[in-house]
């Protein structure tokens, strides 16, 4: 945990933010694998630990912005849990590091609600996204538990983010030790990437650093000769010579904060000419991108200035043709690269998205585009200090889109998919980093990972 008055200053930056009525956060409950004492690994709602600290399961927060009043709800440990985990803290003991003296037990939440609720003051609430927590806020307000997502308050969502976008120095201070620690986790498989190798052993060793150095890995580890596939988490593959590597991974830290790292590797250590060309396309886009970060530009904006980067490169090469800001305006490029551009970190490595992406990302004035990879763009807004995003560019060769672009002839004018056919071989290549956004600019944060095709091939040796 951070120190109490980091959890005391934020609780107050938040009544000013609400002025009125109570807001109730429930913290996560463990979640059993498959039988009841068997249980996946807990991890606490972040919300939760962004307003109270406590990484443990079983209690409940509530704020009350009229008298100033914070309280902690949860259960002592009873004998049968001290036998079988060891003496543990009470309620109040742990109330107090987060700055909190007013404790009660679980059971007397639903009283306490039920006084609120007669009395006609309102209760805040963010959407739900576990169904224990829809349970238990059905049962407390007598609601319908599906139907608790609907229920939140937006005006409670939009203050939380307004909040957490803006990262305080401690908070970055926790990302760049994330970063560290996947520092060692993409170094390492640069290693490893050799001909023969199981996707499964590398993916193994690197959520096994994750583990032994932080809390684990920051979402579930993206490792693949077929990068082509986006998000594909299957690890079932032997490496093999001529294929590329993307290595998309993260670790969190003990305190939950999070880092988002890409890299692709030569299986071999060595580009041939067709993955270098791509490559260093890729590699313009993210490190021009990153250049270019500065606030009050949008990351609509700089997700087009990579898209034009990109498009530029495969005309160079013969993969595009035509006039490049038409090209991506019509939405063309998006057949290489159909994703956007980046997204905002923290806490979750999709930060805040269980908020809502378009309260996050979007406003009234700034609409989500329904253009085809455009429409993936998760933020569209102006950059701000304070803000932590990843920019990860990325060339992909997915032969289904491909085979149903071209039989529908579309976008002949920008693509030549005659010229296409030397590059499938590489699948997908993808270049990640993650920046902090200054009062003048940006930082690129923690220790350079590899990515040159000089430092990429020298890491693998």
């Amino acid at each position: 945990m951070f120190k109490s008055d980091v959890y005391i200053k934020r609780r107050d930056d938040l009544r000013k933010k609400m002025k009125t009525g109570l807001a109730l956060f429930i913290g996560n409950v463990e979640s059993p694998m498959n039988y009841p004492s068997n249980q996946y690994h807990f991890r606490q709602d972040s919300d939760f630990l962004y307003f109270f600290g406590l990484d443990l399961p079983g209690f409940a927060g509530l704020i009350d912005f009229d008298s100033g009043d914070d309280r902690l709800f949860g259960n002592d440990f009873d004998m049968d849990d001290i036998i079988w985990m060891g003496p543990q803290p009470t309620v109040k003991e742990l109330a107090l590091k987060c700055g909190i003296t007013k404790t009660a037990t679980m059971s007397k939440l639903a009283e306490v609600i039920n006084d609120v609720v007669s009395k006609r003051r309102k209760v805040h609430f963010l959407p739900p996204y576990r169904g224990e927590t829809k349970m238990t806020l059905g049962s407390l307000f007598k609601e319908n538990p599906c139907q608790m997502k609907t229920l939140a308050s937006v005006d409670l969502i939009k203050a939380v983010i307004s909040m957490r976008s803006v990262k305080e120095a401690i908070e970055v201070a926790e990302i760049e030790k994330a970063i560290a620690i996947a520092y060692e986790m993409h170094v390492l498989a640069m290693g490893m990437c050799k001909p023969g190798i199981a996707e499964q052993d590398i993916f193994g060793v690197l959520e096994g650093v994750a583990l032994s150095k932080g809390s684990g890995t920051s979402f579930p580890i993206i490792l693949s000769i077929n990068g082509q596939t986006l998000h594909n988490h299957a690890h079932n593959n032997i490496l093999k010579k001529g294929k590329m590597m993307v290595t998309d991974a993260g670790a969190e830290t003990n305190l939950h904060y999070s880092s988002d790292i890409t890299r692709t590797t030569p299986v071999g250590g060595k580009f041939s000419a067709a993955q270098k060309e791509i490559y260093e396309i890729v590699l313009k886009a993210n490190t021009e991108s990153i250049q270019a970060t500065r606030p009050g530009l949008s990351n609509r904006e700089l997700h087009l200035i990579a898209c034009k980067i990109i498009a530029a490169g495969l005309k160079d090469i013969g993969l595009m043709k035509g006039d490049i800001d038409e090209a991506v305006s019509s939405g063309a490029h998006a057949l290489f690269m159909p994703h956007g551009l980046g997204h905002m970190m923290g806490l979750d490595v999709h930060d805040m998205e269980a908020l809502g992406e378009n309260f996050i990302g979007y406003n009234d004035q700034v609409k989500r585009s329904d253009q085809f990879g455009l429409a993936f763009l998760r933020f569209a807004l102006p950059y701000k200090p304070g803000h932590v995003f990843t920019i990860e560019p990325g060339c992909y060769f997915i032969p289904e889109l491909i085979n149903k672009w071209k039989s529908e002839k579309k976008f002949m004018e920008f693509i030549n998919y005659g010229n296409i056919e030397k590059y499938m071989p590489i699948g997908g290549i993808r270049i990640e980093d993650d920046v902090l956004i200054t009062d003048k600019g940006h930082k690129l944060l923690g220790k350079p990972i590899p990515k040159t095709v000089k430092d990429v091939e020298s890491a693998c040796s």
